[in-house]
């Protein structure tokens, strides 16, 4: 169940959001003013943040602020009146998720909160727990990585499409990030949106914005986030998700910088660089139909093909430094490296998750270790490979299952029968050859399946009972 957070000085509104959002099945928390909002947000987790714009003490801009600081990954959606859409569209181009207009449409609200809700979802799939990619620095001395930034320093300052893949949990948004402020474009808006976290119908809406009337729920004309970006530069994240229905639209748009909102007569022009980023094969995708090829070359003009985690080991320790300094400051602890051991051990493995399981996993250790040293004994045993009982919220390997039952480790000193072990040892090989396939795949869900000959379901099942990421509706995660 997501968590959402309604902020608004107006006990009536909060009254009847609440409601709303309660009944659509979201757990709901209120907060009278942006410094409530502040207070709530340290206590717990939120997936969702619906803030009004103008209240006393802290208003719904400087939440906003403060919120993509502190917890960037949180989506944040303002709703504002009439009068202030000005000030909304502003609210988008700073790095709001969405803006709503009083008096709200319910079914707006409910569209608008699910989208953000999936969003984040998706912000947390394999096994990530840490900040959006865009949040921290690009850490990397790596010959592959140098050649990363060699592309981005020639390029940045360019008015060409970019095309970024790489498996999810590479830092692909990161990237994004890195071109647009070493641009001539650096202060001008940069619009991110994941074409993943959008329903098909609502789609050509979400990029080219609507008039008045367009279709039901449309009961203020709104800007599309082509027209947000406008002399600034737009993120398509997961552009293999947009329908192939609106992929001629895009490629209109990216050639002509025209479009016309829906539901509109007026041909629109603006002035956007735009990037793209994929984990999934686009070329598969074409050669299988999705994908338009005119398309794919439309936007691949500058392809940047960012390498795993496993391809770039030496950057590891870098990575693993910049977390534990990172964590120790939120956590409040002194944590003051990695012991040679436990550093081995995170560069003997695969990292299926890549830099994203490295951040979740530093964050985990640090909330158990003692210190000064992350020792190998601290890490999950998943990672490094013994068959040890580690506790529930420390383990990335489930104890082995029987039909759904958990095998109940042998007690301290007890050597386990036959039966347990050969369970044991039968969900290390099957983990093994679920990670394997994905590796092959490049985390495509729907493909490792068909080469484990499972369904996309029981696979889905698996990850999530072995800790490799969530389980999701999806074939691929977000970045």
């Amino acid at each position: 169940m997501s968590r959402v957070l309604v902020v608004d000085d107006e006990a009536n509104l909060r009254k009847i959001l609440s409601a709303h959002l309660r009944r659509e099945g979201y757990d709901v928390v209120t907060a009278a003013d942006g410094e409530a909002a502040q207070a709530e947000l340290g206590a717990r987790p939120f997936d969702v943040v619906v803030s009004d714009m103008v209240m006393p003490k802290v208003g719904g801009l400087e939440l906003l602020r403060w919120v993509l600081q502190e917890h960037p990954q949180v989506p944040v959606i303002i709703v504002t009146a009439h009068g202030t859409v000005d000030s909304a569209v502003e609210a988008i181009k700073l790095g709001a998720f969405h803006y709503i207009t009083k008096p709200f449409d319910q079914d707006e609200l409910k569209q608008v909160v699910a989208m953000a809700a999936r969003q984040r979802d998706l912000s947390r799939s394999d096994v990530h727990g840490g900040d959006s990619a865009s949040q921290r620095a690009i850490v990397g001395a790596s010959a592959a990585m140098q050649d990363v930034f060699k592309i981005i320093d020639k390029v940045a300052d360019t008015p060409s499409t970019v095309l970024i893949s790489g498996e999810s949990g590479t830092g692909k948004e990161l990237v994004a990030t890195a071109l647009h402020e070493s641009s001539g474009r650096k202060g001008k808006p940069f619009i991110k949106i994941n074409c993943g976290a959008i329903p098909d119908n609502l789609v050509e809406s979400e990029l080219f914005g609507h008039e008045r009337g367009a279709f039901t729920g449309a009961v203020t004309s709104k800007p599309g986030r082509f027209e947000l970006a406008d002399g600034g530069s737009l993120f398509l994240d997961e552009i293999g998700e947009v329908p192939p229905e609106m992929q001629v639209k895009l490629l209109r748009a990216l050639q002509h910088g025209e479009f016309e909102r829906v539901g509109g007569l007026k041909t629109l022009t603006v002035d956007v660089r735009l990037i793209a980023a994929t984990n999934r094969d686009l070329q598969a995708e074409i050669a299988a139909g999705r994908f338009r090829e005119d398309l794919y070359y439309r936007l691949a003009v500058v392809p940047i093909a960012l390498p795993a985690l496993r391809e770039r080991r030496d950057d590891i320790p870098l990575l693993a430094a910049h977390f534990i300094g990172k964590y120790n400051k939120r956590l409040n602890k002194r944590i003051e490296g990695l012991a040679p051991d436990a550093l081995a051990a995170l560069q003997g493995y695969d990292f299926p998750g890549n830099i994203r399981e490295l951040e979740n996993l530093v964050e985990r250790t640090l909330l158990f270790a003692d210190g000064p040293f992350i020792q190998r004994a601290d890490l999950p045993a998943g990672v490094t490979g013994e068959a040890r009982p580690t506790p529930a919220a420390h383990a990335a390997l489930p104890a082995p299952t029987d039909a759904g039952r958990p095998v109940t480790p042998a007690p301290s000193g007890e050597a386990l029968g036959l039966k347990d072990r050969v369970r044991q040892k039968m969900a290390e090989l099957e983990r093994d050859e679920i990670i394997k396939a994905l590796d092959e795949t490049s985390g495509n869900v729907s493909q490792a399946a068909k080469r484990l000959q499972i369904s996309r379901k029981t696979l889905q099942t698996k990850m999530k009972d072995f800790g490799l990421r969530d389980a999701t509706d999806r074939d691929d995660a977000a970045d």
